[in-house]
């Protein structure tokens, strides 16, 4: 708490400064950290005189050694929403991790399973615009490539909001559904395959140093749904990090201007992350820990057929409610990770 009510200190005089709206981009930056701040310290505050009001009033109850119903019923709703609070705060202090407050950027990829992967992609994504609408997160959907039957091939989004990356960094994996399938004429069990790639936004004052000279940039023209002139002309962009062969492509935006600059972005993150992994390899092989050679894992399991279960199988959770994950639903998972994580 005094290092978060330092910080507010610190961001409210930067935003008295006269010039201070001059770079809008980093102005709104600083004020919806701000915001933040001071949502976090108001939580803690407001539960913290709800303890005192508890305290209070169970002490004049045992002193007087008398049974206050009115009172008892009072305390036991007190302290159901006490509860509530206290795992706001104790989720939150989950997100100690030096990207957790950033925005986010989720890409997914039909895996094996054709025609059914591909339809899997999508509810996938649907899946998580839900839970961002749930949490009243900002999306965009910056690249998308539809399969010819159904589903997504691939698909880019941004999710912008408070601890948008904290919250769904758990999410990158593979993802593994078995049902019936929908796109089989004998509508046989099939067992379809979508990966997750989740990475935070880097700012320009991110770790990420791109040389314009290691980008190859090509253009050409959308696809998908029309309006706007978005499918008239070579607007859509894909840039190439040559050294890695990283690629991040975005065909949504209105000018190719703007597709670049996205593009741009998710490039940076891409980048970001591949240097994280590496130091993180050098820093288990220093320790002489097993490392991993695989990309990505199974992480999760949603079984429709022959019964209904949704498990992961990093943190064992697991639920019956099938639905109301698909329906973004998916916090108890994210929840889960994060302690697990955290321990």
């Amino acid at each position: 708490m005094p290092g978060k009510e330092k910080r507010i200190s610190e961001l409210e005089k930067l935003s008295n400064v006269s010039d201070f709206w001059t770079d809008q981009k980093n102005a709104s930056r600083t004020m919806q950290e701000l915001e933040s701040l001071k949502n976090e310290t108001l939580v803690f505050k407001e539960a913290e005189k709800e303890i005192g009001d508890l305290l209070e009033l169970s002490e004049i109850i045992t002193e007087k050694n008398k049974d206050y119903k009115t009172e008892k019923a009072d305390i036991e709703k007190k302290v159901l929403d006490l509860e509530k609070r206290i795992n706001e705060i104790e989720l939150r202090a989950l997100f100690s991790e030096k990207y957790d407050r950033s925005d986010a950027i989720i890409s997914l990829y039909s895996g094996a399973g054709g025609v059914d992967a591909q339809d899997w992609a999508e509810m996938l994504l649907r899946m998580y615009l839900r839970w961002a609408e749930n949490k009243k997160m900002r999306v965009k959907i910056l690249d998308e490539t539809r399969g010819q039957e159904a589903g997504i091939k691939n698909a880019t989004v941004e999710i912008s909001g408070p601890y948008a990356y904290g919250n769904l960094k758990g999410e990158s994996g593979v993802h593994r559904l078995v049902r019936l399938s929908p796109y089989n004429a004998k509508s046989l069990r099939q067992t379809s395959f979508a990966m997750a790639e989740v990475l935070p936004i880097i700012e320009e004052t991110g770790e990420a140093i791109i040389d314009p000279k290691d980008l190859r940039i090509d253009v050409y023209r959308s696809s998908g749904p029309g309006g706007q002139g978005v499918n008239t002309t070579d607007s859509a962009v894909r840039i190439t990090h040559v050294p890695t062969g990283l690629q991040a492509a975005c065909q949504n935006e209105r000018s190719q201007l703007q597709n670049r600059e996205q593009a741009l972005k998710i490039l940076k993150a891409k980048l970001n992350k591949k240097q994280l992994e590496e130091r993180e390899r050098e820093r288990l092989e220093l320790k002489g820990e097993p490392v991993s050679a695989e990309w990505g894992s199974q992480i999760r399991s949603y079984v429709i057929h022959p019964y209904k279960l949704v498990k992961d199988h990093r943190t064992k959770f697991e639920t019956t409610d099938v639905e109301s994950v698909f329906n973004g639903h998916i916090e108890n998972f994210i929840e889960a990770y994060l302690k697990n994580l955290k321990k």
